[in-house]
């Protein structure tokens, strides 16, 4: 099969680990008869030093017309620390989703054998952990209508839902809870706000069409108490995009390591796939920076977006013998033998 994959590199750390996602992924395409065509465009603080805007047209139109996207991070501190900047990397990201339709965060959170002592939990607290959140990712406060009055002394952001949001990211909770456990968690903050009591009614709503899947519905902040207690306990969880903005960070260290999740979005013609890290501005160019979420995205994107799941298992595969290896990053060694970006990304390619 051919692909065409937009590759969107962005700022600190970003080259670094896209630069070994693409090898895995060149290296997987050789082992099954595949060939990939790489579009590398510009977004983040790199785009705007180029070209003035986070997010160009000509980076959408690759982005657009192509089969998947590769991601790597946005983010620089001179925009971070200036609360006056008038255009900044992460109007970009938003752009981006909004322009793509991309209005499903599919974030993972699982665990590995080899480091369930690296957690900051308990290793009986956190053993078989494997959930899904899905972030609706396009509507929501990051959306609505924001701005300041009172001669700047009163700042306003609107919250807005409508119906037809929640069904679509809904839908895809539910249909995805069916392919697993077949349990699903409608996750919002009913008691107070308006937007989840519409949220709660139209999964409620929905649920009569998937009789199979147990639905349960919790408030954001016992969700977020109960993913540091027990997350084994969940499988499928669903939300806006604010909680489930603060609520993926939170799980996302369950594992042992930020650098080690990946992270999907996707809307109805092309979906994104990336790291759930950030930046990291203070490890760009040091070789330091851990691959292996990248890596893990470039996998789920041969299982989501090309439907090849023994691609996507060969990526996965590799990454736990290196991880069981010692073939980690800093952030990992502990003491060990710490290999830097570029050798293990190296390491990958050649054991796939």
């Amino acid at each position: 099969m051919k692909f065409n994959i937009a590759l969107l590199a962005g700022d600190g750390i970003g080259p670094e680990v896209i630069e070994q996602a693409v090898k895995v992924s060149d290296a997987v395409a050789k082992k099954f008869g595949h060939e990939i065509t790489w579009k590398p465009a510009l977004t983040g603080a790199a785009a705007i030093d180029a070209v003035g805007e986070p997010y160009p047209d000509e980076t959408h139109n690759i982005c657009a017309s192509s089969d998947a996207v590769l991601f790597g991070a946005i983010g620089h501190p001179r925009f971070d620390n200036d609360p006056s900047a008038k255009v900044r990397p992460e109007q970009g990201l938003l752009k981006m989703r909004k322009a793509l339709g991309l209005f499903a965060n599919v974030r993972p959170t699982f665990v590995f054998p080899s480091l369930l002592n690296k957690s900051p939990l308990k290793e009986e607290r956190i053993k078989g952990t494997d959930l899904v959140i899905l972030r609706e990712l396009t509507g929501g406060i990051y959306f609505g209508e924001k701005g300041r009055r009172d001669e700047g002394e009163t700042a306003y952001d609107n919250c807005v839902y409508t119906r037809e949001e929640v069904q679509r990211l809904a839908k895809k909770g539910f249909e995805l809870a069916m392919s697993r456990s077949k349990k699903l968690c409608c996750v919002d903050k009913a008691n107070v706000l308006e937007t989840s009591r519409l949220w709660r009614e139209t999964v409620q709503a929905m649920a009569k069409d998937y009789p199979e899947v147990e639905v349960s519905y919790e408030f954001v902040d016992a969700v977020a108490m109960r993913l540091v207690q027990w997350p084994s306990s969940y499988d499928v969880l669903i939300t806006e995009n604010l909680f489930g903005d603060i609520l993926t960070d939170e799980a996302s260290v369950i594992s042992g390591s930020m650098g080690l999740m990946p992270s999907a979005s996707m809307g109805d013609n092309v979906s994104l796939f990336e790291p759930i890290h950030g930046s990291y501005p203070q490890a760009a160019g040091k070789n330091i920076a851990n691959p292996m979420a990248t890596v893990l995205s470039a996998a789920m994107m041969f299982e989501t977006a090309f439907n090849l799941p023994e691609e996507g298992q060969a990526i996965r595969d590799v990454v736990n013998k290196a991880l069981a290896e010692g073939i980690v990053t800093e952030d990992l060694a502990e003491g060990g033998k710490a290999y830097g970006t570029k050798e293990v990304g190296d390491w990958l390619a050649a054991n796939i």
